[in-house]
């Protein structure tokens, strides 16, 4: 009997990651990507002689990504240069701004200087949550495929962690008296594409892993962990196929996923088929309606997704001595953040934020300039906001924000280089559904044994990796989906095979 072929559907982390896993497993991996590029939105974009990252701009918790590479025998620092940011980032506000470090002596003295009296509370938070971290990550590290797994132990010692009866600032509102300090330990639910006030009080574990693991850069951009993974998996014996957009699964009367057809036409039979593609663009594209119930088009469209993103890519004639990541809260941040979720309109005072990784890494722009990554939280494409009519007068907005509230003066006057990605852009480019750039929201009925599960429920022989699935949203968490599935792949034929 040959090696068992697995069709892997997206070259984003997730589809890289479970290729590495499954061909140092033994099986004939195919990853099959739409785009001419690897990574998805973990890919870089040129613009002349500037290089930036498309969508995620720092990575945490890299021990994870070590643990992939080491599991094909490989070392991360063979393929990649992490550097650690200290200080992480600067969070600036209307009056103050303050600038954490992962050394948690710098933090609380920091706190103290800014905001005298909630240090000790900062102490209380790092250790009731690393308390909390411990118990949830075993839950994020399995799968959910039963109901009956909410009744595993793992789960039953979680729950007292969870903090499920209150929102994520309710917790942090635990700690902190002061609200700008409440908010910078909450802003990282814009990670998921959610409100700190809506979104589940367990994800305070999400500012503790940035205090606790750092946070670091890799050196010409986040974009080199995906290429360093596609480096991997040719390595391995996979193949990637870019320019190769899949049109359709090949579905029986069973409901077995039996391959996949490719938009040139082209048909080819896999044994397994793992879906990398943005979750609800996948089962709207991918796959005929009437196989699918609890997922169908109607369905889907009653789900609850992320905000969007408003991206500008600029090349700049300027270096600018400023931080790495720098996040401008809008004056009325909560105000911002309800436009964003649940008005949905456009805001005449967005949060921003502004990579400027030039000032760490010298590979991305030429000596003496600087490629900027602007980013503003936007609402998804159920706003109906007509972008084209919008996306000027919205981009002067932005830069007349960054003008007045940053150190960034004139950029209008230094711009050789620019790329905008509007919510339109992430839906019709970049095949990311109604542009929510985070996927499903990270409701708690949206989460766990209710999320679409690593071994997808509606098929066979078909399987998920990514933010669309189990645990959600995040590198690291996608990494993990990654593992689980690949993990479930190999245990299922092992349990075959001993039948």
């Amino acid at each position: 009997m040959g090696k068992k072929k697995i069709a892997i559907i997206g070259a984003g982390p997730g589809g890289l990651a479970a290729a590495m896993l499954l061909a140092n497993a033994g099986y004939q991996v195919e990853v099959f990507e739409k785009q001419a590029y690897v990574g998805g939105r973990t890919s870089s974009i040129q613009l002349g002689d500037y290089t930036f990252d498309m969508g995620p701009t720092f990575f945490s918790m890299p021990h994870i990504l070590e643990e992939i590479f080491e599991a094909t025998g490989r070392k991360l620092e063979d393929y990649l240069e992490l550097v650690e940011l200290e200080p992480m980032y600067e969070l600036k506000f209307p009056d103050t701004s303050i600038s954490p470090y992962r050394d948690q002596e710098k933090t609380k003295q920091e706190i103290k200087s800014k905001f005298p009296g909630n240090e000790l509370g900062y102490e209380k938070f790092m250790k009731d949550t690393e308390k909390k971290m411990d118990a949830l990550m075993p839950i994020l590290q399995n799968r959910h495929n039963s109901l009956f797994d909410y009744l595993r132990w793992r789960t039953i010692k979680a729950l007292p962690q969870l903090t499920l009866n209150q929102s994520l600032y309710g917790v942090l509102s635990n700690y902190f008296t002061d609200e700008r300090l409440k908010l910078a330990f909450t802003f990282q639910s814009k990670y998921l594409g959610m409100s700190p006030w809506e979104c589940p009080g367990a994800f305070s574990i999400l500012s503790y892993m940035e205090h606790k693991y750092g946070i670091f850069h890799a050196i010409g951009g986040l974009n080199q962990l995906t290429k360093a993974m596609a480096k991997v998996v040719s390595e391995l014996g996979g193949n990637i196929r870019l320019n190769s957009g899949v049109k359709k699964l090949i579905i029986d009367q069973r409901k077995n996923v039996t391959g996949i057809r490719l938009e040139n036409g082209t048909k080819h039979s896999f044994d397994e088929v793992v879906v990398n593609a943005d979750f609800a663009h996948a089962m709207t594209s991918l796959i005929e309606d009437n196989h699918l119930k609890k997922f169908s088009k109607k369905k889907l469209e009653m789900k609850d997704y992320s905000c969007s993103t408003f991206m500008l890519y600029l090349g700049v004639n300027k270096s600018f001595d400023l931080p790495h990541h720098l996040i401008v809260f809008s004056d009325d941040y909560r105000k911002n953040v309800e436009e964003i979720t649940k008005t949905k309109t456009l805001s005449q005072d967005p949060s921003i934020y502004i990579h400027n990784p030039s000032v760490t890494d010298k590979t991305l722009a030429p000596k003496g300039k600087s490629a900027l990554y602007i980013l503003a939280p936007v609402p998804n494409n159920y706003s109906l906001i007509d972008w084209e009519k919008h996306k000027h007068q919205f981009r002067k907005l932005v830069l007349d924000q960054i003008a007045q509230k940053t150190d960034y003066q004139n950029l209008e006057d230094f711009i050789e280089e620019e790329k905008m990605i509007t919510p339109l852009d992430w839906d019709q480019d970049i095949h990311v559904y109604r542009g929510a750039t985070f996927n499903l929201a990270h409701h708690l009925r949206q989460m766990m044994y209710f999320r679409p599960h690593n071994q997808f429920q509606e098929l066979n022989h078909c399987w998920l990796v990514g933010g669309g699935t189990h645990p959600g949203s995040g590198l690291p968490t996608i990494f993990e989906s990654a593992r689980i599935t690949a993990r479930s792949i190999v245990e299922l034929d092992q349990k075959k095979r001993n039948a």
